[in-house]
């Protein structure tokens, strides 16, 4: 089972911790995010992943080589000349990623309890070409699905701003906070390819919003609890911490 972890990002909201690391390489409880994303994919059967870089990249390549790369097959999707953004990022890795299997998309800096095979098994039975996770959390950006948790749209509270799409779908539909981690299709690589028109650089997430009128994506809400937190600012560091903790991970 093939997994991608975006690691490329800039940590621009935990300075100084990423003035001389990656923020995949920020500690939590000891251990880096990476490890922790790593070892929760291996966890759940996922054992040939694929790691993009691009700030401090070196430094996340010794990092895997210092630990034997954890006993996994790990690849690297090197983005040091050029940050691609996650939809870039992802069509970069396309020869990594192959074209026989579903693979799982997890943000270097999502730290989650969640059942990662059975997110991986309810969109091999759904036919999505993307399924997301998501959850009700409060925030001023939502993807909007309807009943059937399908994608339908996106809503901006802050600013009223809707894409696009089908309005009379998402008037009553489902308002849904997208975790930063996804399921994906190989069948959705031409799709990006001609979303992109040309461009290196893009981001996933308006892809999904302007194709979701012709293409499945599907939203994953784990019916069981479950611990989620982004670890992209200062003040959810200590959250974080508690988190570990509590867990014994």
């Amino acid at each position: 089972m093939k997994a991608m972890i975006f690691a490329a990002g800039l940590g621009t909201r935990l300075r100084p911790l990423t003035n001389d690391r990656p923020k995949a390489l920020v500690e939590i409880g000891g251990k880096t995010m990476l490890e922790r994303v790593i070892t929760r994919l291996a966890e759940a059967g996922f054992d040939d992943i694929i790691i993009n870089i691009h700030h401090f990249g070196q430094k996340i390549i010794d990092f895997l080589d210092a630990n034997n790369n954890f006993g996994l097959d790990i690849h690297i999707s090197d983005e040091r000349n050029m940050l691609l953004d996650t939809g870039g990022g992802i069509l970069k890795a396309r020869t990594l990623l192959g074209c026989n299997e579903p693979f799982l998309v997890h943000n270097a800096d999502i730290l989650t309890d969640i059942d990662l095979k059975a997110m991986w098994q309810c969109h091999i039975e759904s036919g999505a070409i993307a399924t997301l996770l998501v959850k009700k959390r409060k925030t001023c950006r939502y993807l909007v699905f309807d009943d059937d948790y399908r994608l339908r749209g996106w809503i901006n509270h802050s600013t009223g701003e809707t894409r696009p799409l089908e309005l009379t779908h998402c008037k009553d539909g489902h308002e849904m906070a997208f975790g930063g981690i996804h399921v994906i299709s190989p069948g959705i690589f031409e799709h990006l390819e001609k979303y992109s028109q040309g461009q290196a650089k893009f981001s996933i997430t308006p892809f999904y919003v302007d194709e979701c009128h012709k293409l499945l994506i599907k939203g994953y809400v784990q019916g069981s609890p479950y611990s989620w937190i982004d670890v992209g600012k200062p003040e959810s560091l200590a959250d974080a911490e508690v988190m570990v903790k509590r867990t014994k991970k």
